[in-house]
């Protein structure tokens, strides 16, 4: 059985028994980027206590099965069209930035295209900067996500204080995934039954796209979505010949390579395949 990691789950969405599947299917490690909670959170407090949860008690769960839990903070693009209260939590989140499985901040990104969102963004980055924290982006999925992707692309070019290998644009598509790969980003395929990128899609680029710096996950959210999605790319590679080196270096060694940018990321703690 291969080892595998999700570099991108939402797993306060999920209940125990999904970490018991995905632990025996093989998964090793989730990172869990922050995200909207199925409905807009009415205060700053709302999301104190979110990131207490994915910080104290995800990460119990998670070891309870033997898989190491990571997350990331912020406020997420669904919610940034209040700026006020945007501006609140980002102000917030450097109480928890030196917290042992902070991985940085995410997933930022854009929603619907909008100033506010572009606003927020913003200040993320800033924040993001100065913090010198790893930074994990969503590109939409409800608006045009080409020009969302370019819109993203040109901000943060637009900061010469945050590094490209540092940066992971999540949810890339054929039409996408060069932008990002050319400015130089890691990217994220997010694997989804009927939406964003079916593993045979996922399997796809990498036959166009090889390797390096591109990951997949499985989101794995509010909607209708498959926890084990990771392992069903892991099939569809298998099943059209790729070797063992490629698959693990596409679901294992590249999040390990991504996360080890961050100072607090512990790779001792990562159980062994």
């Amino acid at each position: 059985m291969s080892s595998y990691i999700d570099p991108h789950i939402h797993m306060v969405s999920r209940t125990t028994d999904d970490y018991k599947r995905m632990a025996v299917a093989g998964c090793v490690l989730v990172s869990e980027p922050a995200f909207w909670a199925g409905f807009d959170r009415s205060g700053v407090e709302g999301f104190r206590d979110y990131f207490r949860q994915l910080i104290d008690f995800e990460s119990k769960r998670a070891a309870a099965y033997g898989i190491a839990h990571y997350c990331w903070l912020c406020i997420n693009a669904k919610e940034a069209e209040d700026v006020a209260l945007s501006r609140q939590v980002i102000a917030m989140i450097p109480e928890f930035l030196d917290r042992p499985g902070v991985l940085g901040i995410g997933e930022i990104g854009l929603n619907k295209n909008t100033k506010n969102e572009s606003t927020v963004f913003l200040e993320h980055l800033d924040l993001a900067a100065r913090t010198n924290e790893l930074i994990l982006v969503h590109t939409p999925h409800l608006a045009d996500k080409y020009q969302g992707t370019r819109m993203i692309l040109d901000m943060l070019k637009g900061d010469r204080r945050l590094k490209p290998e540092r940066i992971c644009i999540d949810h890339v598509e054929e039409h996408t995934i060069r932008l990002a790969l050319d400015a130089g980003h890691w990217v994220g395929m997010t694997l989804y039954p009927t939406t964003k990128c079916t593993p045979a899609r996922a399997a796809d680029m990498i036959e166009m796209y090889g390797a390096s710096r591109i990951m997949v996950n499985s989101a794995g959210d509010w909607g209708h979505s498959d926890p084990l999605a990771v392992p069903e790319f892991i099939f569809e590679m298998k099943r059209r010949g790729h070797d063992d080196a490629l698959i693990r270096t596409v679901v294992h060694d590249n999040p390990l390579a991504f996360f080890s940018q961050c100072a607090r990321f512990d790779r001792s703690a990562v159980p062994r395949s």
